[in-house]
């Protein structure tokens, strides 16, 4: 029995005026529907000679019981968001010479839509909705509805408009001068995983709005239930109902539709397999922020263990692991191994429990693949399961996903780096699991060797006082979101600051107007050249 802390008194989500399920009612019995949107309507799905979707049935990642109805589009059922991209030009639903009341139009519904979720009653409904489709600690729920209200908070008023700020330079004569301008891009398409249901497509879809380009969003079909209520939501706080379509698909759906209505850019969040293919199909017309195997590095000087350990902790095994900026591997100053780091961390470990969700289903990998890479790790020299590396037990967990106990292996550092070892231990396992690893001053070459190896550079932690040691570890490396001191981690970024991967020009952001800018729009520079011409001007000869 899971027992689910709920920590705010509020009402029934049947008061909510947009929402059309209550959280704590889906069930088998009492199943909820998502639906798609285009051309401004909720497609009528529930017709039985309906040929263009088909009902995709999700089950309880805790109990493994049917209690979602998906109606997915078939291929032949892509038209209508062909047609409704293809209807949106180039330059977009607004940029700085169309319709710029837009700009403000959008920062009134990001106030409205901020102030709803605010709201303890609209804060809990999409907390425990969440809970429902990707199961987290309610506090690890709540954080992700938090960040998302913060950011529509940021965004309201003239902060818009702000983001399509231009400049001017002037010009070589009288008369001319040069301005640059953010111009959107017009038709684009959003795609987003499972583990962020409401954060990362809201504030990709937002970012898209505000610099007037025309989105079609498809979420991961096991989490889209949340992003459907929050496209009612939206609409209930004034976004034009024809601004944003909606489809649920499979794969191989959604990469038709992108090939037949070819959109200006799509921002994809997910595996890099998958991104790898879009980026081809699409011939570069992509933004990324794909896989990430994101390190910490525990400097020389030893300060504040408990807060340390329980730092690194959360960064591994908060949401089960499944977050694109979770601690894959740490690299353990020789220094901290001379301390019960080790032991904290497996204390750490075994408080997290199924019944409050501190650890829970692993949604993208099964029991037995996690343990399968477990074994195969610890057939390399010296390496040892420092604690974990079992299934929970007593779940219900069904087995097309995971359930294992937070894990975290050793590996030898001159073993990682060995050729026949460095893709196996570097494989990003999207759940409770870790690689842990110890390095002394000398060996800190091979630390940076072993990070600069690696494909994907998202986010990275270097956990030290030492300003010298700081500085020669964020100078040789490249990850894009790299946290530093005493109190660095991978995870938890808000919305303040960017979010995102570096040393990729397909590299996207999140969070941030500069991520907006970045991700969401282009540069276009307008040069006025108005005269007058020169009285002593004549026909120069040809040149």
């Amino acid at each position: 029995m899971i027992n689910v802390i709920v920590n705010v008194n509020v009402s029934s989500a049947h008061s909510l005026a947009f929402a059309t399920v209550d959280p704590e009612e889906i069930s088998k019995s009492q199943p909820a529907h998502v639906h798609n949107f285009v051309l401004g309507k909720w497609t009528n799905t529930s017709s039985t000679t309906n040929t263009t979707t088909t009902t995709t049935t999700i089950v309880d990642p805790l109990n493994g019981q049917p209690f979602i109805n998906v109606h997915e589009v078939h291929q032949n059922g892509i038209k209508p968001f062909v047609d409704s991209l293809s209807n949106c030009p180039k330059h977009g639903l607004h940029n700085p010479f169309k319709s710029p009341q837009r700009y403000l139009a959008y920062g009134d519904v990001s106030v409205k839509a901020a102030h709803m979720l605010s709201l303890p009653e609209v804060a809990n409904f999409f907390t425990r909705l969440i809970q429902r489709v990707a199961p987290k600690s309610y506090q690890q729920a709540h954080a992700e509805v938090y960040v998302t209200q913060k950011f529509l908070e940021n965004f309201g008023g003239d902060q818009v408009r702000f983001l399509a700020r231009s400049f001017g330079v002037p010009g070589n004569h009288l008369g001319q001068q040069s301005h640059g301008f953010r111009w959107p891009y017009g038709p684009v398409a959003i795609i987003t995983p499972f583990n962020f249901p409401l954060e990362i497509p809201v504030l990709q879809l937002m970012g898209a709005l505000f610099m007037g380009n025309k989105p079609v969003l498809k979420v991961d079909s096991k989490v889209s239930l949340v992003m459907e209520q929050m496209m009612r939501l939206l609409h209930h706080c004034g976004m034009p109902v024809e601004d944003v379509d909606f489809i649920n698909s499979d794969g191989k759906t959604m990469n038709k539709l992108l090939m037949e209505a070819k959109p200006r850019m799509t921002l994809f969040t997910g595996s890099s397999r998958v991104a790898e293919k879009l980026a081809l199909d699409l011939e570069g017309r992509i933004k990324l922020e794909d896989a990430g195997f994101d390190w910490k590095i525990l400097g020389p000087d030893v300060h504040e263990l408990d807060y340390v350990a329980w730092t690194c902790d959360q960064d591994a095994y908060a949401c089960s692991g499944q977050k694109c900026s979770a601690q894959s591997i740490l690299f353990v100053h020789e220094n901290w191994s001379k301390t019960p780091l080790l032991s904290k961390l497996e204390e750490l470990a075994r408080r997290r429990k199924l019944q409050d969700l501190t650890v829970g289903p692993v949604l993208s990998l099964t029991t037995a693949d996690m343990l399968e890479h477990k074994n195969k790790l610890l057939e390399i020299p010296g390496s040892k399961l420092v604690f974990g590396g079992e299934e929970l037990e007593n779940h219900q967990i069904p087995a097309v996903y995971g359930a294992i106990k937070p894990t975290a292996i050793y590996v030898p550092l001159e073993e990682i780096l060995k050729e026949n070892n460095y893709k196996l231990v570097t494989r990003e396992i999207f759940g409770p699991f870790q690689i842990i690893t110890e390095y002394t001053d000398k060996q800190l070459p091979m630390v940076l060797d072993a990070l600069n190896k690696m494909d994907a550079h998202l986010t990275a932690a270097v956990v030290s006082q030492d300003p010298l040691f700081l500085q020669d570890v964020i100078g040789n490396t490249v990850n894009g979101t790299t946290y530093a001191g005493l109190r660095a981690r991978t995870t938890g970024a808000p919305q303040n600051h960017w979010f995102g991967p570096a040393g990729d020009p397909r590299g996207a952001g999140i969070g941030t107007p500069e991520a907006i800018k970045l991700v969401w729009s282009c540069h276009r520079e307008i040069i006025y050249d108005h005269g007058p011409v020169p009285k002593s001007w004549e026909l120069p000869p040809s040149s």
